[in-house]
């Protein structure tokens, strides 16, 4: 009888702890990625056209993706924040992002669409 008493104390136990994560020493749960979409969305609805890209990183932290280019000699970069899921694979892809764009260093737009127009010049 003993076996099945730790059995099902091991089960309770691990019941308690699915979802829950510690990442130097911080507890993680499994919805803070759902904090993080939200902060990143209300985050880029405040933009101000004009910041700079420091400015901007250090409001939305570390982008989920990034490119750099230049167009008519111009410096572009555009920094990817996720915003929404799509598939729940554990990977952030493209499609579950907003793109925040830079000319010089100097925020000029961000979305599908400023992207979208960026990229087609």
């Amino acid at each position: 009888m003993k076996p099945f008493a730790n059995l099902c104390l091991v089960a309770l136990i691990s019941l308690g702890t699915t979802g829950c994560v510690f990442i130097d020493g911080e507890h993680v749960t499994r919805d803070d990625w759902r904090d993080d979409q939200r902060d990143n969305r209300e985050m880029i609805s405040q933009l101000e056209i004009g910041s700079t890209r420091t400015a901007v990183v250090k409001s939305l932290g570390t982008p989920s993706d990034s490119e750099a280019f230049t167009q008519d000699g111009e410096e572009m970069r555009v920094l990817f924040y996720r915003t929404q899921r799509t598939h729940s694979d554990g990977q952030t892809t493209r499609d579950e992002t907003t793109a925040v764009i830079f000319k010089n260093d100097v925020l000029v737009g961000w979305g599908d669409r400023q992207y979208a127009e960026i990229r087609q010049h």
